[in-house]
Order: C-alpha cells, then structure tokens, then sequence
C-alpha cells in the first residue's frame, strides 16, 4: 500500500501542477448567509464563477484523499503495523495541505488581489483573513 518516496514525490508533483490556480471561488457579488461575510466574499459566501475543470481537479483529488482515509481505516481495523498507518496517516495530511496551499494561491491571485486594490476597510479585513489563513495552511 506504501508508496516510495520518489512515486510519492512525482505524483505530488503532478497534482499540485493540475491544481495550481484552482479556483476557491470567492469573487465579489457572491451571495452568503452565515459568518462574518463582507460584501458576499468571506466565511459563509458561496462559490461564484468557479471553473468546471479546476473544480473537477480538486474533486478528483480529494475523492483520491477519501480512498486512502478509506484505507487506513481498514489498516487499523486488520491491526496492521503502527509505523505503516503513520506512513499512510501522513501521506494524507500531505495531500489536504497541497489542496489548501493551492486554494490559498487563487485566493491571494483573485480575492486579496482586489481587496487590495480597494484598500481601506476592505483592505485591512483582508490582511486579518490573510494572517489567519497563513496561519492555519502553516501548522
């Protein structure tokens, strides 16, 4: 079930060149409901303007994590050995982080971008929610 570290490495590699970009959707105008949401962007608001591909993208890869979730929970419940579900655990802690990371880089490129340009107000929320995000992807 392990892979070695070069196969890992290389399909790693491969995911995060498809996802690059990968819309997280949050554009102005966008309706929301819940959260503190500023002007349809933010907690709450819901994807607008998302690209079929790149959200396909993010899917696949993420019904791919669900696998291996799937897996290792088989491997606990066959008692298999401590040091491969560690292995396994690990692996898809990598994989949620390379999501993350790539969802963060659209939301600096599009999002903060413009919330930027804005300045004021718009701005200052934005380097809070930024500061935060950071904070999270990095733990």
């Amino acid at each position: 079930m392990a892979k070695n570290k070069a196969s890992t490495k290389g399909s790693a590699r491969a995911a995060r060149s498809k996802l690059i970009g990968a819309a997280c959707g949050c554009m102005p105008g966008a309706g929301a409901v819940s959260g503190r949401v500023r002007a349809g962007e933010g907690p709450g608001a819901h994807a607008h303007g998302v690209d079929a591909a790149i959200k396909a993208a993010n899917l696949k890869h993420l019904r791919r994590i669900e696998g291996q979730v799937r897996r290792i929970a088989q491997m606990i419940e066959a008692g298999r050995y401590c040091a491969d579900i560690i292995q396994q655990a690990a692996a898809v802690q990598g994989s949620l982080r390379s999501v993350a990371k790539n969802l963060l880089r659209n939301h600096l490129m599009h999002c903060a971008s413009a919330a930027m340009d804005e300045g004021g107000a718009k701005r200052d929320d934005m380097i809070e929610e930024l500061l935060e995000l950071v904070a999270k992807v990095a733990r």
